[in-house]
């Protein structure tokens, strides 16, 4: 296949563009630009619909190709409440053209299964034709044949969790069908970025998904910085990034404990969810939070690291590396722990591709899928961290992947540290540029963060979207899940564990 996107307009991450400057096409032009890309290897890392100045809809797609770190954005103005879907030849638009559809009404024509994505009214009170059905109230996809039988699963759980819920199609114990309807965190978030940025714009940033606090602030300090021409110091930038790796390993940590407990392993489950408190009480360390709320602001960073907190943090640092070798090492060498992991909710490299999948799910595929590589940015630029991957794409490969990239982020940490560049952490913002597109992509600890920002003629957002790693993943439970015993369904959840809140925005 002739690849037709090569002579388009592209840019970098964490940069603006003129809007006036980049590509325009009609919808069919727009279509064949989208399906020739991702059949030529380029991945749809977001897309999204917004009203122009005159009350029509523009269509965009941002292109993400990883082998030469460019982004690719492209737009289309619409004549009319439809378009032919993309989806049927494009299975990475599935996702994108519901929740367009629910949130302006914008109806892709042949989509295979148009439902709700969050149960949002749309943002436009004439678009009749977006659905407004209760949270919870829809279709749910049936297998028919004798013995079939369907069980619910939530969403209120058994356990201080998020709400989701979850509809299997069983044969006997062997999952035929996953079906996961969420929607019930939705809060707004998007709606509430328009016509920003102001003081509350980054707490909606920090609190979008609570893991997630530093991966998330840094993509909208990537933003604005990009809209602004500030460049953050070089010291602000190396503690970003020791921020995010520790996110990364407090949250592996603790995932791996929760896969010990889901295969009823104690030893390894009660010793990482101490752990896991070990990195983030490091975390607090740097900011006074334990989820790293204040450490990451436009400009730079709001917390710098003496020396005197550069030692405690090295030496906190190292018991944590001895206590979770010893910790996660228990699981490698126990057979009953091996036996369930190995061949449970495995998923190939070319469902992994075909559906987007990103972050480790798709390095336990096989498939080297990192932003810190693939769209450096950030301190990332200078200080490179190997890629972790596996090629089996089951439990084992996404728990492993896991402890591959706990022990390299401990190691970039504690280089990091060691060299901290002189100067200051933080330089002034100044006015963000009129009529400009900003993307930001950063590797949070799921995956891949994408923040993109459009502005209007006085330089406000004229929309804002946000794409957690979730949106992306969450399919890929689905796929992963079938063929599968149901009472694997805990084990092959935890090895993904999504975000409902970063979903539901």
């Amino acid at each position: 296949m002739t690849d037709i996107t090569s002579t388009l307009f592209s840019m970098s991450n964490g940069r603006a563009a003129d809007i006036s400057g980049l590509n325009r096409m009609d919808m069919p032009r727009f279509q064949e630009t989208v399906i020739n890309g991702i059949g030529c290897g380029l991945r749809l890392a977001a897309m999204f619909a917004h009203e122009t100045d005159a009350g029509a809809l523009r269509l965009w797609a941002i292109l993400a190709r990883d082998s030469q770190s460019e982004l690719l954005p492209l737009y289309t103005d619409c004549t009319g409440e439809s378009y032919p879907s993309l989806t049927p030849q494009c299975p990475q638009a599935h996702w994108f053209e519901r929740e367009i559809f629910e949130q302006w009404g914008l109806r892709p024509m042949g989509h295979p299964w148009l439902k709700p994505i969050r149960f949002q009214s749309p943002y436009r009170k004439h678009a009749a034709a977006a659905p407004t059905t209760p949270i919870g109230v829809t279709d749910f996809f049936q297998v028919s044949g004798e013995e079939v039988h369907e069980v619910a699963v939530g969403p209120v759980h058994a356990g201080i969790i998020e709400p989701g819920h979850f509809r299997f199609q069983c044969h006997g114990e062997t999952v035929l069908h996953l079906e996961i309807s969420l929607g019930y965190q939705h809060r707004g978030v998007e709606r509430r970025l328009m016509n920003g940025p102001d003081s509350r714009s980054i707490h909606y940033m920090e609190t979008l998904a609570g893991d997630t606090t530093v991966g998330h602030a840094v993509s909208y300090c990537q933003i604005m910085e990009a809209l602004s021409e500030t460049r953050a110091p070089q010291r602000a930038l190396a503690v970003r990034g020791i921020g995010l790796e520790l996110e990364r390993i407090a949250n592996h940590i603790g995932d791996l404990g929760a896969l010990s407990g889901d295969v009823g392993f104690l030893p390894t489950m009660s010793y990482c969810g101490r752990i896991r408190g070990d990195a983030l009480n490091i975390t607090a360390l740097l900011c006074g939070n334990r989820f790293g709320r204040g450490l990451v602001c436009p400009g730079g960073a709001g917390f710098d690291l003496d020396s005197a907190r550069q030692a405690e943090l090295l030496r906190r640092l190292d018991a944590l590396e001895s206590d979770a070798a010893s910790a996660v090492n228990l699981l490698w060498k126990t057979s009953s722990v091996m036996a369930r992991f190995e061949g449970t909710g495995p998923l190939t490299p070319q469902v992994c591709n075909e559906i987007g999948l990103v972050g480790f799910a798709a390095r336990a595929c096989g498939v080297r899928r990192d932003i810190r590589q693939d769209f450096p940015s950030g301190i990332y630029e200078y200080a490179r961290i190997p890629i972790s991957t596996q090629d089996s794409g089951d439990v084992l490969a996404r728990a492993y992947v896991r402890w591959l990239e706990i022990q390299r982020a401990i190691a970039f940490i504690r280089e990091q540290t060691a060299k901290l560049p002189d100067g200051p952490v933080r330089e002034p913002l100044g006015g963000l540029a009129a009529n400009r597109l900003a993307v930001s992509l950063t590797e949070g600890w799921r995956g891949e963060i994408c923040h993109v920002a459009i502005t209007d003629d006085q330089g406000r957002f004229r929309h804002y979207k946000i794409c957690d790693p979730s949106f992306h993943n969450w399919f890929g439970l689905a796929l992963a899940l079938r063929e599968q015993q149901i009472s694997d369904f805990p084990l092959c959840n935890k090895s993904f564990n999504l975000s409902y809140c970063g979903h539901d925005l």
